[in-house]
């Protein structure tokens, strides 16, 4: 059986064909930017697959998925900026680096304390404290609203940051009680109709609203 190196080797070799003088005229006139849609279409397409637990579909779409990052990584080599042996080194060092855990003496008792040393070792690399107000202000902003939103409300848990009631689920008026999957897919699904029969975008709403509220629990 071929190795997976040799493997990787083959595709930065197809790939770099591509882009030559002889190459694909689509893939030649990629730019990492003219790429940013396909990588999201490419994500979307995996997480349908997760979702319906296509293993067969899976493995095509992590293919396509770790294609973009081999497309990126081409570009990159094509300005001697980066090549795809510098990412996977790099990946590979800061996993060992964050997982002290494993690869060193220091041992965690469970996922919690895990999460809570990578965020401690990230934190150091970047010489300071682990500050959650900051990492409110760095959340990626192209996150769908919903996982912006959801990301917000675990920082300001995780980091203890006083809030003044502003992210309270038992304030919200259409929620009583406890709720399980089923009721949270339809309560959010009646405020999208809310949304769009008050001609609102719910995505725009949502991270408007989300960015707000990240500007006063900052304040």
């Amino acid at each position: 059986m071929t190795g997976s190196g040799t493997l990787i080797q083959e595709l930065k070799k197809t790939v770099a064909t591509l882009r030559g003088p002889n190459g694909c005229p689509w893939d030649r006139e990629q730019t990492h930017e003219s790429l940013a849609e396909c990588l999201i279409e490419e994500c979307a397409e995996l997480l349908d697959t997760i979702d319906r637990n296509d293993m067969m579909h899976m493995r095509e779409e992590l293919g396509d998925v770790l294609l973009q990052v081999v497309m990126h990584a081409q570009l990159a080599q094509e300005k001697c900026s980066f090549d795809l042996d510098a990412i996977i080194h790099e990946v590979n060092e800061k996993l060992i680096r964050r997982h002290p855990h494993v690869f060193g003496p220091k041992g965690v008792s469970n996922a919690e304390e895990a999460l809570n040393k990578w965020d401690e070792i990230k934190a150091l690399e970047r010489g300071r404290e682990v500050d959650y107000r900051d990492k409110l202000s760095n959340l990626p902003k192209q996150l769908p609203a919903l996982l912006y939103a959801r990301d917000v409300c675990k920082l300001i848990k995780k980091g203890g940051i006083e809030n003044g009631g502003l992210v309270d689920a038992e304030e919200a008026p259409i929620v009583s009680g406890d709720i399980d999957e089923e009721e949270a897919g339809k309560i959010l699904f009646q405020l999208v109709k809310l949304c769009y029969d008050a001609e609102i975008d719910p995505e725009s709403a949502l991270r408007r609203y989300t960015s707000e509220l990240v500007k006063r629990v900052k304040t």
